[in-house]
């Protein structure tokens, strides 16, 4: 299947999936600045591809790639920090944690592999 819009792209689907499962798994936090970082940075991820693609040029379409790829960065570690804010204080780990971490290290390949891509088709 040919790729049209951002819509069809996988890394997409999957980055969008990830940012519900977040505001989901924090809807009941009361640690409202993680919470709000968290959010933004899982929300930022499948927003910047879907820009970077509306943009009409590889150039700009990669830099927001990158974009996407460093939230995709930030939410992991902030994935990690919550892990441990939790555990020092007693509380469970936030649902799902560990699959979102694992789901962020497989977008961040994806994007990476995208952004090759477009570059090598650049290139040649």
């Amino acid at each position: 299947m040919a790729v049209t819009t951002f819509e069809d792209l996988e890394v997409w689907k999957r980055s969008c999936q990830l940012a519900v499962d977040v505001c989901v798994a924090l809807h009941d936090s009361r640690d409202y600045a993680l919470k709000d970082q968290m959010q933004r940075s899982a929300i930022s991820v499948p927003s910047n591809i879907a820009e970077g693609a509306e943009r009409d040029s590889d150039g700009d379409f990669i830099r927001f790639l990158r974009i996407s790829k460093g939230s995709c960065g930030e939410l992991r570690t902030q994935l990690y920090i919550s892990e441990r804010v939790r555990q020092k204080v007693g509380q469970a780990p936030l649902a799902g944690s560990r699959p979102m971490i694992q789901e962020t290290k497989e977008i961040s390949a994806m994007l990476q592999g995208l952004i090759r891509s477009i570059d090598s088709r650049r290139s040649s």
